[in-house]
């Protein structure tokens, strides 16, 4: 049996409202194992105001998770105190907590993929934890470096090069060999986790108009077309494009893949297209880590209003993922 562990994202905001509508509807169609790693409290309150339909087991012990006759466990991890819509120390603490819990869940299990809900990094911040976001921490705990921030959804997949830092910061922290990893991991995602074959990734310039041949920027001309150019690249990779004409022209029809250099270059068309639908994927990991493409939506917590179509989403691509990976023999964990 499959496993699939959720996270609670941060508790004041809509993450434990978004899993329980979410295990509302898969719950019941399917035939795997859910674990939802929460305060009991938390969850309680939140499984009465979005009107929980499923049975399920308790645990306050990863150990007796293997006991739980039900397909739906909830793994107390302590109490929770909630101040609903604001992002605190308490909630920060409480959504590292479901994370490091769920992560070691994943990890000693081969069938078995997390799906993490939002959180806030300002609650991480006044928590004392010192990572930016899932991303890093998740592949922190796995030891991996040539991980990539990437997006899913049907209309466009997107990578990053780089991640959360400031825009001043990007240039000089594309280097040759980390980028050639990079669009490495891409390639066996897209081609091991995703099942794409032969697939077409575009790279998107840093500057306007791809730099002008040099004109408005270094980097396309001395980085980006040698490693184009590359022979184990042949037939792959393309570019690099002038991002405004690229997504004006909606040429990310025509790959399987694009890569920008920084967040929001691909971020902003991304959420564009698939607000409500889109998946943030670490590729690169031993383990399989997915999570709704949105925040932890302070402003409609608590009102029983949020939208689960991202996070069940999250979980669509995990379970295909995981399909994948077994079926190639590819062991995800650590």
């Amino acid at each position: 049996m499959k496993r699939f562990v959720f996270t609670c994202g941060d508790i004041n905001g809509i993450g434990p409202e978004l899993v329980i509508k979410a295990l509302n509807k898969i719950s019941h169609a399917e035939t795997d194992s859910f674990i939802f790693a929460v305060p009991m409290n938390v969850f309680e309150k939140t499984a009465s105001d979005s009107l929980a339909s499923f049975n399920y087991d308790v645990v306050k012990k990863q150990a007796d998770i293997a006991g739980c006759k039900r397909n739906v466990v909830i793994y107390d991890i302590g109490k929770g105190r909630q101040n609903t819509g604001k992002a605190t120390k308490e909630s920060g603490r409480i959504s590292f907590l479901s994370i490091q819990k769920s992560f070691e869940l994943v990890a000693e299990n081969r069938e078995s993929a997390l799906i993490t809900a939002p959180i806030s990094k300002t609650a991480l911040f006044l928590a004392g934890i010192n990572y930016p976001g899932h991303t890093e921490m998740v592949a922190g705990w796995c030891k991996r470096k040539d991980y990539v921030m990437t997006f899913l959804s049907k209309k466009m997949i997107a990578a990053l090069l780089t991640i959360h830092i400031p825009i001043k910061d990007v240039s000089k922290s594309l280097k040759k060999n980390e980028i050639i990893a990079k669009i490495h991991t891409v390639v066996n995602t897209l081609e091991r986790d995703l099942g794409i074959e032969k697939p077409r990734i575009a790279l998107l310039g840093l500057n306007p108009h791809a730099g002008e041949l040099g004109i408005m920027g270094w980097e396309e001309q001395r980085l980006f077309n040698p490693i184009i150019n590359m022979r184990e690249f042949s037939g792959k990779l393309y570019g690099a494009f002038s991002p405004d004409a690229f997504f004006a022209n909606k040429l990310y029809g025509k790959y399987d893949a694009v890569i920008g250099c920084y967040h929001d270059q691909v971020l902003i068309p991304f959420k564009l297209m698939n607000f409500s639908s889109g998946v943030n994927y670490t590729a690169g990991l031993p383990i399989i880590r997915t999570s709704p493409d949105h925040g932890t939506a302070f402003d409609i917590a608590g009102k029983n209003a949020a939208d689960p179509s991202s996070l069940l989403e999250a979980f669509y691509y995990a379970k295909k993922i995981l399909k994948n990976r077994l079926k190639n023999g590819k062991e995800n964990y650590i």
